[in-house]
Order: structure tokens, then C-alpha cells, then sequence
């Protein structure tokens, strides 16, 4: 195989008032042509800073190369990315390398088309006129598999799907046939369906072109299914990088092993998690020590649940529920049309059960989550709770009881204000429903929550943007659990996070579950999640219940061929 790219001995710190940071410290790694090199690791470990310093997307200051090179080959022209001149970095953004971001939505612009920015790309680098260049952006549209593709070129970002949208964006990449492309995290908010398509789509298009592929990601399950090589990174440098193969089956440096161990299909229900700190420690000086014997921490596994009537007490009733949005009207103002977020929809939910919710985008799951506790209206239906009809409950009484009823947001940073320290906002709920008589003995009280989701007193004054991903996700199921609730909706709170801290925080959701005596739903679109927390799942496919059942039931014998293509689409590098 012939070098694309080489990246050799490269430093990076960040400047700031504050000093030097460093990003990356001495790093070598290669790219070859017609091949897919995954680079993994946790948030903060350098993946992104690699890829962005290749295109030189990072402007100086605040970013420092101290030390290397990034030498890229095209056809036997060498060229290094770091001293080449800014005419030579036009010419190759785009059209030699070529990069996917992570989040589709904020890379196109809400105010052009698809087609229009696809066009814009090709117009740059390749001599041809509008209409050859609209011809070539519909036949990318048909290539990356969009449906009705002269439709999509019409639209606006924000009138596609994700998947869609993520399809635009490597339309785009894909437009003048670059050598090198860069996939930032192109499948982090993905459905495992979507998901499983972009994936196979990427797969085809580097075959076809003979491209190299850069695939980063924090997710092992992807890397197993689509790369021919991986690189590990930890803390700004590389510990090990070996073929895909061999990282699975005889992984070497105990962050690997510890990244490998953490993911929730290897461990059966009720089993605690493994996480980093299980397998290694690092001393004063940065070095990392395995450890040579790796705590096995477990629960005491429950008996599997076979029947509804095990759980007794029905803490949550649904019947005939429906949320409905009307999307036609006539001139005179009559709904002609409505989409059907939540249709007819019933079930029970016993106290102390973990009901997972699954489904794709636009299943309905996050609506019927909302519409239980009353944040998105219901258009017609009954939610009882504890024998009280929410439905019909008037403001009052609603804010009463809504008390034992909280939500864990998907997004932990849009839903803490910026503007609050962490301790105000864990304590606003205490203040709003009048709970504890003064702010000394709910200062209290927050930091007591502080410390049962393993975080310190010294956090209380700090504000969300100081905070890491964990962390702040931390904060918010404090922030839910501060007016003691008896049920919890988790809306995808753990679905953005890095293997290793997912596990810390369904471990955290897990004791609390217990100490509190708590009843979840746990709405996720990551199944081999829902799995290992639930013990009953509810499967849901455009606004309706697909099927209901155990969760091991619904992994092992799914009966709707809905379900079955669901876990189909689950990424096989969870089946090492």
C-alpha cells in the first residue's frame, strides 16, 4: 500500500493568557491509500486537534506546532500541510482531502440549499459551468443514496433528516473525488439504522474511489465494523495503534483493554460496569501503571424479569394516549392534516422499574417522554399517576406533583443556564417549589447531591462551560434528583458520551436507582444501553408501539421484523 498521508513526531500546544497547553505530544501515524485508519479515545485525547491540524483548521494563535510534520502524497508529489502556503492549502481543502464534521446541522448553512453548497464546492475547484455543476450535484445525491435527489437540492438543511443531512455533507466531501477523506464523528447522533447506512455508504464510496479514510470516533463498535486499522489516543498521545483485529482480540495497553471492557454488551444486567480507573492508574509524573488485578465490581445480579406482576404496584398508567401536530390548514384556519408524533398509545409502568424506550428519530419517544410529564401537551388520552390524572389536574395540584416527577435532558449544556453557577442551578428546583426554609439548608442539601454523583463541594461556584461532558451530565441528574422524585424520564442522557464515562454514569443512575428507590424510563436510541439498564423494553416505530416485552426478550426473540432490523443495524464490533 502506498502512504497518503504521514504524520511524524507532531507537538501542539494552545496558547492563552494562562499559558501552554499541550494538545498532542509527539505523535506519529500513517494513512494509506485504500485504507481505513480509525482513530479512538475519550473526549479531550487529541483526536479532533489530529484531524484539523491535517487541513490547518485551527488558526495561530491559539494553536503552536512544535514539534513535527504532516507530510501528505498525492501521485508522488509530496507536500507538508504545516509549512505549505495558503494558496496550496485552498487548492487541497476540498478537493485532495476532504472532511465530514461531527454535527451536519451547524457545518451546512440554514440559509442555502443542499444543492446550492454541494454546487459551491464543485464551482471552486473544477472549471465548469452552473448547469454541469448542478447535473454532477444531483448525480452525488443519487450516488450517496438520497431520496428524490432534484428535492433535496431545492431544500434547506433544516427540511431534511439527520441521516439526510449527514448524506448532504458527504455529497460534499465526495464532490471532487479527494484522495483523503477525514471523518470527524460522522455517526455520533445517529440511529444504529442511520447509522448503519452512513456507515455502509463511507464503506462503498472509499472502496470505489480507493481513498484513504481518516474515521474518528469514540465509539468501539463502529470501529470494528468499518476499519482496517486503529490508532488509540490518550491524553495527547498515541498508546497504541495495531490492525483491527488484533486491538480487539489481544489488546495490549490497559487503556485499550479498559476502553474494550467498558462497553454495556459484554456485561449482563444488574453487573456494575467497568471504567478506566479499573484498569490503570496515572502517577504524579503522568506515567500510566496497569493495574495488575482489575476489581471485578458486581451487583447483586436480580432475577430476570419474566412477568409484569412481579413489580406489583402500578406507579404509572398511559392509556390511549396521543399527541398530535396539525401541519395543513385551510384559509379559513381548519386542520386538514396532522403528524402523528405519539399515536394511541398505552401501557403501565410499576414502581421500581427501568422501562427502556427505543426507536428512530422520529418514533415518537422523546413527544411521549414530554408529554407524560406534561412539557408537551397531550391532544387527547389519560396518564395516571400514583391514582392522580394528570390530564385533569389543574396547575396547582400539577406543580405539586410534579415534585416526584423529573427529567433528565439529552443535552446536558442547553439545559443548564451558562449564566448560573452549577450550585444555583441544582438548587433553583429547592427554591421554586419552596422546599427547605432557607438558602443555607439548601446549599446544604446541594452539596450533599454533589457528592452522591461524584463530584466535590468546590464545584458549587463553578459555571457549566468549566465543566467536561461527564460532568456536566453529572450535575444535571443532581439538579433532578435535588426534590427526592420517585420517577425520572432519562431522555438519551448518556447517547453523546465516551464509552468509559457512559459507564460511570449508568453505574452513577444504577446506586441512585437503589439508594433513592427511584422508577425510570430510559429513552435511548442505543440498544445494547437499553439492554443492560431496562428490565422491560418498549419498542417504538412512527408514533405507535411496535412490541413490549423483557428486555432479554426483546434482544433474543424480537418478534416485529421492525425490532429485528433495529438489532440488526447494531454495529458488530459489539459482538467481539
Amino acid at each position: 500500500m502506498s502512504s497518503l498521508l504521514q504524520i511524524q513526531n507532531l507537538s501542539v500546544d494552545f496558547t492563552s493568557d494562562l499559558g501552554q497547553t499541550t494538545a498532542l505530544e509527539n505523535i506519529s501515524l500513517q494513512v494509506n491509500k485504500g485504507e481505513i485508519a480509525a482513530i479512538v479515545g475519550e473526549s479531550g485525547s487529541g483526536k479532533s486537534v489530529t484531524s484539523l491540524s491535517v487541513l490547518q483548521l485551527i488558526p495561530s494563535p491559539p494553536i503552536l506546532y512544535t514539534s513535527g510534520n504532516i507530510v501528505a502524497d498525492f501521485e508522488g508529489e509530496q507536500i507538508n500541510l504545516l509549512t505549505a502556503k495558503r494558496n496550496a492549502l485552498q487548492e487541497i481543502r476540498g478537493n485532495k482531502i476532504a472532511m465530514i464534521f461531527q454535527e451536519p446541522m451547524t457545518s451546512l448553512n440554514p440559509v442555502m440549499t443542499c444543492g446550492k453548497q454541494v454546487m459551491e464546492a464543485i464551482l471552486i475547484h473544477k472549471r465548469i459551468s452552473q448547469k454541469e455543476a448542478k447535473q454532477r450535484t444531483i448525480s452525488l445525491f443519487e450516488k450517496v443514496k438520497l431520496p428524490d435527489p432534484s428535492r433535496i437540492f431545492n431544500s434547506y438543511p433544516h427540511q431534511i433528516s439527520g441521516g439526510q443531512k449527514q448524506r448532504v455533507m458527504i455529497a460534499m466531501a465526495m464532490s471532487c473525488e479527494p484522495s483523503l477523506l477525514i471523518c470527524d464523528e460522522p455517526t455520533t447522533a445517529l440511529d444504529v439504522t442511520v447509522q448503519k447506512n452512513i456507515l455502509e455508504l463511507i464503506k462503498e464510496l472509499q472502496v470505489q474511489n480507493e481513498m484513504g479514510v481518516i474515521f474518528i470516533t469514540h465509539d468501539l463498535g463502529i470501529v470494528g465494523e468499518i476499519a482496517d486499522r486503529v490508532v488509540v489516543m490518550y491524553k495527547g498521545k498515541i498508546v497504541e495503534q495495531n490492525i483491527a483485529t488484533n486491538i480487539f482480540s489481544k489488546p495490549q495497553h490497559p487503556y485499550t483493554k479498559a476502553l474494550l471492557a467498558c462497553r454495556p454488551a459484554l456485561h449482563p444486567k444488574g453487573e456494575k460496569l467497568p471504567v478506566v480507573s479499573d484498569f490503570m492508574e496515572v502517577n504524579d509524573s503522568g506515567e500510566i501503571k496497569e493495574k495488575t488485578e482489575v476489581r471485578s465490581k458486581k451487583y447483586e445480579i436480580q432475577d430476570e424479569v419474566q412477568n409484569e406482576n412481579l413489580f406489583g404496584e402500578i406507579l404509572l398508567k398511559v392509556e390511549n394516549l396521543k399527541v398530535y401536530y396539525p401541519t395543513k390548514k385551510s384559509l379559513l384556519g381548519k386542520i386538514l392534516a396532522y403528524t402523528k408524533a405519539v399515536d394511541d398509545v398505552s401501557f403501565d409502568l410499576y414502581k421500581g422499574e427501568t422501562l427502556g424506550l427505543v426507536g428512530e428519530s422520529g418514533c415518537g419517544k422523546t413527544t411521549l417522554g414530554r408529554a407524560i410529564l406534561r412539557l408537551v401537551e397531550p391532544t387527547s388520552g389519560k396518564i395516571m399517576y400514583q391514582g392522580n390524572d394528570l390530564l385533569a389536574a389543574d396547575k396547582k395540584k400539577l406543580k405539586k406533583i410534579r415534585e416526584n416527577m423529573q427529567i433528565i435532558f439529552q443535552d446536558p449544556y442547553s439545559s443548564l443556564n451558562p449564566r448560573k453557577t452549577v450550585g444555583d442551578a441544582i438548587a433553583e428546583p429547592l427554591k421554586v417549589h419552596h422546599i427547605l426554609p432557607d438558602s443555607k439548608q439548601r446549599k446544604k442539601r446541594v452539596l450533599d447531591l454533589l457528592e452522591k454523583v461524584g463530584l466535590k463541594a468546590e464545584h458549587y461556584d463553578r459555571y457549566p462551560h468549566e465543566f467536561s461532558g461527564g460532568q456536566r451530565q453529572r450535575i444535571v441528574i443532581a439538579r433532578a434528583l435535588a426534590l427526592e422524585p420517585s420517577f425520572i424520564v432519562c431522555d438519551e442522557s448518556v447517547s453523546a458520551l465516551d464509552v468509559s464515562v457512559q459507564a460511570q454514569v449508568l453505574n452513577l443512575l444504577d446506586d441512585l436507582k437503589k439508594e433513592f428507590q427511584l422508577t425510570l424510563i430510559f429513552i435511548s436510541h442505543d440498544l445494547s444501553v437499553v439492554r443492560h439498564v431496562s428490565d422491560r423494553i418498549i419498542v417504538m416505530n412512527r408514533g405507535k408501539i411496535e412490541e413490549i416485552g423483557s428486555a432479554e426478550e426483546i434482544y433474543q426473540h424480537p418478534r416485529s421484523p421492525y425490532t429485528q432490523k433495529l438489532l440488526l443495524s447494531i454495529p458488530k464490533g459489539y459482538k467481539h
